[in-house]
C-alpha cells in the first residue's frame, strides 16, 4: 500500500470538529467568570482566611495563604472542564470549554494548564482582548492550549 493511500485512510478515522460551530460570546464569558468567583473562589477565600488562618491580618500577612487559594481554586477549575466540561458559571451561560480538534472534554493536566494561561492572559491584559478580534472568539489561553468555548445546545 502506498504512504498517500495510508495517509488518506487516517486522515478520514480522525474526528473532525462539528462544523456548525456556535462559539461563546464574550459578555457571557465575563459572566460566567464572575459566577464561578462568586461561587468557588470567594468560599476558597473565607475558609482559608477565617477558618484555617483565623483573620484577615493573618492572611494579608502570609505570602502562602494566596497562592494555595488561587492553586485550589486552578485544582477545582480543571477538575469541573475535564469531567463536565463547565463550571457553575459556565453551565448558567450553557458553555463548554472543549478541545478545539474533535469537540471532546479536555484531560485536567491540559485544563490546569489552561488555567495556569489564563492567570497569564490576565497579566498581560491583550491575552484577555484577543476574543474581541477573532472569528472563533478565542482567548490567548485557548489558542496556547488548543481548546475552545462553544455554547452547549
Amino acid at each position: 500500500m502506498r504512504f498517500r493511500d495510508i495517509k488518506k485512510q487516517s486522515k478520514h478515522k480522525q474526528k473532525t470538529p462539528v462544523q456548525n460551530t456556535h462559539y461563546a460570546i464574550y459578555v457571557d464569558k465575563i459572566k460566567a467568570f464572575i459566577i464561578d468567583t462568586f461561587m468557588i473562589y470567594i468560599p476558597i477565600l473565607y475558609l482559608i482566611t477565617y477558618v484555617i488562618m483565623g483573620g484577615k491580618d493573618e492572611f494579608q500577612e502570609s505570602q502562602l495563604a494566596p497562592l494555595f487559594a488561587v492553586t485550589l481554586y486552578g485544582l477545582i477549575y480543571a477538575f469541573l472542564i475535564s469531567r463536565f466540561g463547565q463550571t457553575p458559571g459556565k453551565k448558567a451561560y450553557n458553555i463548554r470549554v472543549v478541545s478545539d480538534k474533535d469537540d471532546e472534554n479536555i484531560s485536567f493536566l491540559r485544563a490546569f494548564l489552561r488555567f495556569l494561561a489564563f492567570l497569564f492572559s490576565g497579566t498581560i491584559i491583550i491575552g484577555l482582548l484577543l476574543p474581541l478580534f477573532r472569528k472563533d472568539k478565542k482567548a490567548l489561553h485557548d489558542i496556547v492550549c488548543h481548546t475552545v468555548e462553544i455554547v452547549q445546545k
